[in-house]
């Protein structure tokens, strides 16, 4: 991510203010507006609309001792200072247009959860930082199907687990690109303009990634500036690695200014392949402003008592911490936010005491650019040509010898006192296709201390998405991994509100490491560990550290060399070792892994068809064991098989119940989910 370097003086007037004896503080503020911070006119959210109330909701379920829980929907009216420094870090709002007293207006969806009898929350805002606009925390969290946008039905509360321990749940848009409709949360930021009032026109690259045999068209994220087509270019390849084939002029056309399509019409794109278009591109917006309003709808909720016109704060008084969650994308979102920031309001005040950040990776993202475009995900096999991993990766702040800065993520937090409790926790996938080793390891691949407010979790053996979409094959070689860590998402949840509020100290982070040998390169293959398996290639392929040159105003979120140059390769991230039956050792096993029935990984391989030898994206692959001796000897699998592991039922239950109990021990589970796994254990036929 870029940086504009600000003197430390000015990112604090409003804490200097606050620091200096009244009389101090009101020469200093007169001075500070002299010299161009407009006063110090606070961000922050100036109307609040509340659209719908249903009340109760879950047709009237009541969670254990909390009770009943109603749904409020709405919008929220923000306005933002483009000249305080809070926001200096935000791409051009300097070029959005100002509203009568020269401040920037978004607005944006918010919708929450809360108790009927608000006396018996417990106190903690869950803020979900949504993905793509949807809400994954009801079902990484309540059981639930994996997308809830509108829960409503006592089915939709799932297991009810976020009611039951009485949070205020809240859900509001920051991503530009999500469009309405779903039930996504949406935000409406402004288009910028060049300061004679002209169309900003840029250069723009579209990705088109092709796993079918029916995609006629392509859509554009943002308008062409013209349809000339000599001021675009389109190119094919199957494999990130291949050099790209120019699809001849002759082969495409513009159907209007956001749609493309192969000609003659009617043709389809080539399933198996990557389409990449490059063309002027207008109408950027201010997609950065998402930080800000995510800021200011959290500490709107947590300490207004109204808006601007007298509405009360419909959360005023019920809030002490304030947490957030996320699945993926919104995860390298909030690895920005926190970098550039922005978990300091513009009173100086902490905004989210805790964060749990679910297979975010080591990466950041596309979101704080000209033209930028929130959605896309860096992976082995596509959108390696998008700005997504760049110095730094880590949340201490180190020394990159290679880009020759001395940067962290928590930075800025650090010098402001708002840094938060941070959970990072990862499957295995993001070790192989989203670098995550640099959370804790160098650029050079040494070994990093936590830092005291940071633990960093490994779900040993998972994928990415798993529990989001179907199991088998699919687009990839093998069936894909099922496993889900839901569970243990719930026991850290747990264990960060309890760091966040009451200051206890959460389990030591765990994860691979490059001094026991747990953390290794992905080749050669004995080295990892992986057993030679019939029918599964292994072939060590990972995401690897590229560095590119997208033009000389990359570090203002302009890019103006599209498709970037590559440079090189230098950031090197290493994979978990794996155990003799390809499961990973080190990291949180839960008993699935401990307790095997098969190998799970959190890479696996396309199908031939659909690029094969690339990683299939955010897939693993679940290899079951064979039940007998005889059968794995027939295969030649040198995996034990089912019945010489557990030659009893009592033997397999037993197993389940020691490691559960442990990982209790360990506060990696709940009580509740202890029971769970026992029981799924004893009603199952394993041994019998």
């Amino acid at each position: 991510m870029f940086r504009r370097k600000l003197p430390l003086a000015t990112n604090r007037p409003r804490t200097l203010l606050k620091s200096l004896p009244r009389p101090l503080a009101a020469i200093a503020a007169a001075a500070f507006a002299l010299l161009g911070w407009s006063a110090l006119a606070e961000a922050h959210i100036t109307r609040i609309v509340i659209v719908r109330v249903e009340s109760p909701t879950f047709e009237g379920t009541s969670f254990g001792t909390v009770g009943q829980y109603e749904k409020l929907v709405g919008r929220a009216f923000g306005e933002v200072d483009p000249n305080d420094p809070h926001n200096a870090l935000i791409v051009d709002m300097g070029l959005a247009p100002p509203n009568a007293r020269g401040l920037v207006e978004y607005s944006t969806d918010v919708y929450i959860l809360r108790p009927v009898d608000r006396s018996k929350g417990n106190g903690r805002l869950f803020f979900e930082i949504n993905n793509r606009g949807n809400n994954f925390s009801f079902g990484l969290l309540n059981d639930t199907a994996a997308v809830l946008n509108d829960p409503t039905s006592a089915a939709d509360a799932g297991n009810g687990f976020l009611m039951r321990q009485g949070y205020t749940i809240v859900l509001s848009g920051w991503d530009a690109g999500v469009a309405p409709g779903g039930g996504r949360q949406t935000i409406t930021v402004p288009v910028v303009r060049n300061p004679d009032g002209s169309p900003i026109v840029g250069p723009a690259l579209e990705e088109f990634v092709i796993d079918n045999g029916t995609t006629m068209t392509g859509a554009l994220t943002y308008p062409a500036a013209t349809v000339d087509k000599s001021q675009a270019g389109l190119s094919v390849r199957v494999h990130y690695a291949d050099p790209p084939t120019a699809v001849p002029v002759a082969n495409w056309e513009y159907i209007n200014a956001r749609t493309i399509r192969l000609l003659p019409a009617g043709t389809a794109f080539q399933q198996g392949t990557l389409y990449e278009f490059t063309y002027q591109a207008t109408d950027p917006t201010v997609s950065g402003l998402g930080f800000a309003a995510t800021r200011d709808v959290a500490a709107f909720l947590h300490h207004a008592s109204t808006d601007d016109a007298g509405t009360p704060n419909p959360l005023a008084g019920d809030v002490r911490f304030v947490y957030s969650f996320c699945f993926s994308q919104p995860c390298r979102f909030m690895h920005e936010f926190l970098q550039l920031g922005f978990n300091e309001d513009e009173q100086g005040r902490r905004v989210f005491d805790g964060i749990l950040n679910w297979v975010g990776g080591a990466s950041g993202g596309f979101f704080n650019y000209r033209f930028a475009q929130q959605g896309r995900t860096h992976r082995q096999h596509i959108g390696r040509w998008y700005p997504e991993r760049q110095f730094p990766f880590a949340n201490p702040v180190l020394f990159d010898p290679i880009s020759g800065k001395t940067d962290g993520r928590l930075r800025r937090c650090l010098e402001s006192g708002t840094c938060p409790k941070i959970f990072e926790a990862n499957s295995a996938n993001e070790y192989w296709v989203k670098a995550g080793s640099l959370l804790h390891t160098d650029t050079l691949g040494d070994d990093l201390k936590d830092p005291r407010n940071v633990r960093v979790y490994l779900f040993s053996s998972l994928a990415h998405s798993a529990g989001v979409g179907p199991t088998g094959p699919g687009i990839c070689e093998q069936p894909r991994n099922p496993l889900v860590a839901n569970a243990g998402l719930r026991a850290l949840l747990v264990g960060l509100d309890k760091w966040a509020s009451s200051g206890k100290e959460p389990p030591p982070s765990r994860v691979p490491r490059r001094a026991d040998g747990t953390l290794v390169a992905p080749l050669p293959q004995t080295a990892v560990g992986f057993p030679n398996i019939a029918g599964v290639t292994y072939n060590g392929l990972m995401t690897t550290g590229d560095l590119f040159d997208y033009g000389p105003f990359f570090d203002a979120g302009i890019l103006t060399i599209l498709p970037p140059t590559l440079i090189g390769s230098p950031y090197t991230a290493f994979v978990p070792q794996t155990d003799v039956d390809g499961n990973d050792i080190a990291g949180i096993r839960l008993p699935e892994i401990a307790v095997p029935l098969a190998t799970y990984t959190g890479w696996g391989l396309r199908a031939a068809a659909f690029g094969g030898d690339d990683l299939c994206d955010a897939a693993g692959q679940k290899i079951d064991f064979h039940q007998s001796k005889a059968e794995r000897l027939a295969f030649g699998d040198a995996r034990p098989s089912i019945e010489e592991r557990y030659p009893s039922h009592h033997t397999y239950v037993r197993r389940v119940a020691h490691v559960a109990r442990r990982l209790h021990l360990e506060r990696f589970l709940l009580d509740e989910d202890v029971k769970r796994y026992i029981e799924n254990a004893e009603a199952s036929s394993i041994g019998r």
